[in-house]
């Protein structure tokens, strides 16, 4: 078959390229702590759309640094329905949590379903962040040139993720250890951030071709195209001689999924198309290769950053085992 990366043998060991900082772990040691004492304000608004079987909520919550941050809530308008299960959805770069109605198929199996929206992307969440340098193009440089690494997008937006985790524990008729996440590109990685910080709090993860990994894998493979294409425009504009470049990328290090991945205590299954451009296979290995709990990758040789043939009927069994 034609390749775009490694072959797979390699990609089943590649470790990554691109720097971990120094003080990484305390970093995000000192960021869950913030959340933790954070009083999140949940509230909670019956939304216009319900069904009989499913009662259906706008929730909001403050998030750290003061943003307002939305999520859609449903779950099993009958409590003797609810099987102790919550699942929570994020979704992809630029998006938003989408309808309500394709959310229905969990609900009717019991599920309380929590879909984020994420902080200033394209649904309902605030993002109150303040920082120094371009705020010109994407989040992945929001806040790179900022002295404080604390300032990076998203660190708010992994830290919202937690939150969620948080939140679902709470809710009525929800089991806190049977809580499932999930999620495609931006979405996928966010499903992996959450798990690294959520630690034992998450049952199980499923990230579908994660993006946020490897930054400068997918710069020196010419592919910071679409998806990361921020990255070209930050050298050109802010940068053209790559006087910092060693800089940029250390500081990237902060939200590169890759160095969370070790963290990872929870059920996880990655899915990965070899045909990748947007988020190339590597870069998904690349943190793939960190996780070391319980874990499995299915692969789609033919296909890209595209729908995957029957990775939402999978999905759907992978959450149903964490109900049984």
């Amino acid at each position: 078959m034609p390749l775009i990366d490694m072959p797979l043998e390699k990609l089943k060991v590649y470790q990554g390229i691109s720097p971990k900082p120094t003080d990484f772990e305390n970093y995000w040691d000192e960021s869950i702590a913030e959340l933790e004492a954070l009083d999140m304000e949940v509230e909670l608004v019956e939304a216009e759309f319900q069904t009989p079987n499913a009662e259906c909520f706008h929730l909001y919550f403050t998030g750290v640094n003061g943003s307002r941050v939305y999520a859609k809530y449903l779950r099993p308008r009958d409590e003797k329905r609810r099987n102790g299960g919550a699942v929570i959805q994020f979704h992809g770069y630029t998006g938003s949590s989408w309808e309500w109605s394709d959310k229905l198929a969990y609900v009717n199996e019991g599920f309380t379903y929590l879909a984020l929206d994420t902080r200033g992307q394209g649904g309902l969440s605030q993002d109150l962040g303040m920082y120094d340098g371009t705020t010109w193009k994407g989040h992945i440089i929001r806040g790179l040139t900022d002295e404080d690494p604390k300032k990076l997008y998203y660190r708010y937006a992994f830290l919202d993720c937690l939150a969620m985790v948080k939140i679902a524990g709470t809710l009525p008729g929800v089991d806190p250890t049977k809580i499932g996440a999930w999620g495609i590109s931006q979405g996928g990685a966010l499903t992996t951030a959450c798990a690294a910080l959520a630690g034992d709090k998450l049952n199980r993860a499923y990230p579908v071709y994660p993006f946020l990994s490897d930054y400068r894998r997918v710069w020196e493979m010419d592919l910071c195209k679409n998806a990361y294409e921020e990255i070209v425009y930050y050298f050109r504009w802010f940068d053209p001689r790559h006087e910092n470049e060693d800089k940029i990328f250390y500081k990237l290090g902060y939200i590169d999924i890759q160095n969370l991945a070790p963290r990872i205590k929870c059920k996880f299954t990655m899915l990965t198309g070899l045909m990748d451009t947007i988020c190339p296979p590597s870069t998904q290995f690349a943190m793939y290769n960190k996780v070391t709990s319980d874990k499995n990758v299915i692969i789609y040789p033919d296909f890209g950053h595209e729908n995957l043939p029957d990775h939402h009927d999978m999905l759907m069994q992978y959450m149903l085992e964490m109900v049984k």
